[in-house]
């Protein structure tokens, strides 16, 4: 039994997290409810047990274990993320309980039969920038276990974790067979990158990739992207398989959306614009092009205006700097509820109508395997409130007073025939950013596909402007 007078003294503390809790809730409460107790029975008791752990808080969606030593919790989060996958395999994908684990070395402040203090607090850090399935550590974790541990561990970087004071040096535990959230086929592209992680300023869990060499080319940020599934995506994989054999690609997962955090984010255009500085703050770039998509093209505008310094040169393929409220047309304001509305209560319906319409209109060119691939992709991407909480704020975006200050080389392409950035808004930046060189392309799609006529063109022209 615990002393009852409050003391201090170090620990090692595990903190598990169920990946996408809120979102198995919302799809079948019982299911889910029932899933959970038998994995605490099955996966998180006996791993706890095994290596002398002591389970101090349950939260629903979550476990605080403490240890003794540093070996003992990297062992037991190797042993809980082995029994996870085995308990794992007799679920639907949608319905598996997936954990990420943080693990951190510290001073704990121990009284009756809770614990708190820093080193609390940064293993729940760790656990919230953890990719799915995985095991995030300390440094101070890292160089008290790696001697005692068969575990191997790559650095994931230093990172500033919210309510932190200083940065955290964080590592992975590098071992094969870690279970992985999937809900479309696995990318078979050999250009896929590793995926890592790193927090935004509000302490955001940001997924971000690099792949190929050459000059750093920053994508933005967007809706509707998954950083592996991406290279399966029929709108988007010629673009990062060409690109990446002249550049060195930056992308990330904006948060709400693909890989990054999706639950309890505030989805908001400032935020997004954090992102994009977060993410580029990780590699060590003095300079990066930035290459703004869509409403991409108004988070780059609005980072530039942020960081002059830091961009050489900006690509703003089928943006626009006003969304469907903000150019003065009662029809694009009427159609952006719609949409809205529609995206709020149809995105998780098995039935794909709903979903179509997004795909006619960002693809209206796609065959009908294309169509269907997207229609699935589309649901893995995020919930649907998320969905709709990007619509409404792209669609009320509005960076037209930062395009006179725009100072850097800018190129413009845009697609005749797009429907979701119409032709006329493309024009709208280009008129209004001093010596922004434009490309017209021949093209109903909102992003080219590669076998296109006028893709070989899109490629070059953003090749050559960079060079």
């Amino acid at each position: 039994m615990r002393e009852s007078k409050p003391y201090r003294r170090l620990a090692a503390v595990l903190a598990a997290d169920i990946v996408g809790y809120t979102r198995l809730m919302g799809e079948d409460e019982a299911r889910t409810l029932a899933s959970v107790k038998r994995t605490f029975r099955e996966v998180v008791e006996p791993a706890v047990a095994a290596f002398n752990g002591h389970i101090v808080k349950t939260m629903g969606d979550g476990y605080l274990v403490e240890f003794d030593s540093a070996s003992n919790a990297v062992s037991c989060a190797v042993d809980w993320q082995s029994r996870a996958k085995v308990a794992a395999t007799d679920l639907p994908p949608e319905a598996q309980i997936v954990f990420r684990i943080g693990i951190n070395l510290g001073e704990i402040y121990i009284e009756e039969a809770d614990i708190f203090g820093d080193g609390v607090n940064i293993a729940s850090r760790l656990q919230s920038i953890c990719p799915p399935g995985g095991i995030c550590v300390s440094d101070m974790i890292k160089n008290t276990a790696a001697s005692d541990s068969s575990v191997q561990f790559e650095d994931f970087g230093t990172h500033r974790l919210k309510n932190v004071k200083s940065p955290v040096h964080t590592y992975l535990a590098n071992q094969s067979g870690l279970i992985k959230v999937e809900r479309a086929p696995e990318p078979r592209f050999s250009l896929q990158s590793t995926v890592r992680y790193c927090a935004s300023k509000d302490g955001t869990s940001i997924a971000h990739a690099a792949v190929g060499d050459g000059y750093p080319l920053v994508i933005a940020g967007s809706w509707m992207t998954h950083l592996e599934w991406d290279w399966e995506n029929p709108s988007y994989r010629d673009y990062l398989s060409q690109l990446s054999k002249h550049f060195n690609v930056i992308r990330y997962d904006q948060r709400g959306n693909g890989m990054s955090d999706w639950e309890n984010v505030d989805i908001s255009f400032e935020k997004m614009v954090d992102d994009m500085e977060s993410v580029i703050d990780q590699y060590d770039h003095e300079k990066v092009a930035i290459m703004g998509m869509s409403q991409g093209a108004s988070v780059s505008i609005a980072y530039l205006m942020r960081k002059p310094d830091k961009v050489s040169h900006l690509i703003l393929n089928g943006g626009y700097g006003r969304g469907r409220c903000r150019r003065g047309s009662a029809k694009d304001e009427a159609e952006s509820h719609a949409l809205v509305s529609m995206i709020r209560h149809g995105w998780a319906t098995e039935n794909p109508a709903f979903r179509q319409t997004m795909t006619t209109l960002f693809m209206p060119d796609a065959s009908a395997e294309e169509a269907n691939w997207f229609n699935a992709f589309q649901k893995a991407c995020g919930p649907g409130e998320n969905m709709a909480r990007f619509r409404e704020m792209f669609d009320q975006m509005d960076v037209s007073n930062y395009l006179a200050d725009v100072r850097v080389p800018t190129l413009i392409v845009h697609s005749d025939g797009d429907v979701i950035a119409p032709l006329s808004e493309g024009k709208y930046l280009a008129a209004r950013i001093t010596d922004a060189q434009f490309v017209q392309l021949r093209s109903n799609n909102h992003m080219m596909f590669g076998n296109e006529p006028d893709f070989p063109k899109l490629i070059k022209s953003i090749v050559d402007f960079v060079r």
